[in-house]
């Protein structure tokens, strides 16, 4: 059945198609008049009608197959509409702050960026870490405790990808090393190369502390972007480099009565200006012993996000 129907259909849909029985019966005095019934079969493509004649159900699939030829079809739509568009080279990350956490030999870490320019990045944080360690050094206990305290500046230039150079501050370089001291009495202690005893009736004790300048210039190198001109919110840092902290400042003061290692002798260390002489000479080599710390060495590894 559907066979012949498209036999004799066809035809049809050609003749009505080609525009020929509108133009005689319009042509013609006898010819029915136009009407609103007629308005939807003239606004069809001929070869919709063709289709239609075929198969009723092709003028929808007809449709969906022009669509999809022209890329019009809903998914593609709606995906085009959904993509966002891509960023130019060199464009600016739309992200407006990068934070991240790191690790170094500064202490732990937390640090933050802005970008500037497409290659620049302004970028500060903070770090501190606290060790406490009792020692003995020439006789002499210390009770320790290491002060890593400092607050960084730094402009992150990025010549190629993530690889960058960043020259800055510590604007604030609180790292410092405090310490009670202590010589148990009738011990034998040695300060600035000469032997003494604490006396038992009024042992030698005292402090001391090792610290830098506040503002320190520093470099690094690393790689690692905290705001990734590529849309990523992840990055992962690495940086190496130092700070140019300059000599130790350190001094060592003691209290008490010291003996000569017979320990008949005695007389108090403030009062005694060859005591004082030599904790003065002490001091010196504790300087030279931490002198090649006067660039701080810096390595850090972290973490960071952006939004």
């Amino acid at each position: 059945m559907r066979a012949k129907t498209a036999l004799w259909a066809v035809p049809l849909a050609l003749f009505v198609a080609s525009g020929w029985s509108g133009n005689c019966f319009s042509q013609s005095d006898f010819g029915p008049q136009p009407t609103e019934e007629w308005a939807p079969a003239s606004a069809t493509n001929p070869s919709q009608l063709v289709v239609a004649a075929v198969s009723p159900n092709s003028i929808d699939q007809f449709d969906f197959l022009t669509d999809a030829a022209e890329g019009n079809t809903g998914e593609n739509a709606s995906r085009a509409e959904s993509d966002p568009p891509a960023k130019r080279p060199g464009q600016i990350s739309s992200s407006k702050i990068g934070i991240g956490v790191k690790i170094s030999t500064l202490g732990v870490g937390i640090e933050a960026a802005v970008p500037v320019t497409s290659k620049l990045n302004l970028r500060g944080g903070f770090n501190f870490f606290r060790y406490n360690r009792e020692i003995t050094s020439a006789g002499i206990h210390y009770d320790g405790h290491l002060h890593f305290q400092s607050a960084e500046a730094h402009i992150d230039w990025f010549p190629f990808g993530g690889f960058h150079i960043s020259p800055g501050l510590l604007f604030y370089n609180g790292n410092a090393l405090t310490a009670n001291a202590s010589v148990p009495g009738g011990q034998t202690f040695t300060v600035g190369g000469t032997a003494y005893q604490s006396d038992p009736s009024d042992p030698v004790t005292g402090t001391g502390t090792l610290d830098f300048v506040k503002v320190s210039p520093s470099i690094m190198v690393g790689i690692g972007n905290l705001i990734p001109r590529n849309g990523r919110h992840y990055s992962f840092l690495f940086e190496i480099g130092g700070a140019y902290q300059g000599s130790a400042r350190v001094a060592l003061n003691l209290a008490g009565n010291v003996c000569d290692t017979s320990g008949l002798f005695c007389r108090s260390v403030a009062s005694d200006s060859t005591v004082q002489a030599n904790i003065q000479s002490q001091q010196q080599k504790l300087r030279n012993d931490v002198n090649p710390y006067r660039f701080f060495p810096v390595a850090s590894l972290g973490v960071g996000f952006n939004f």
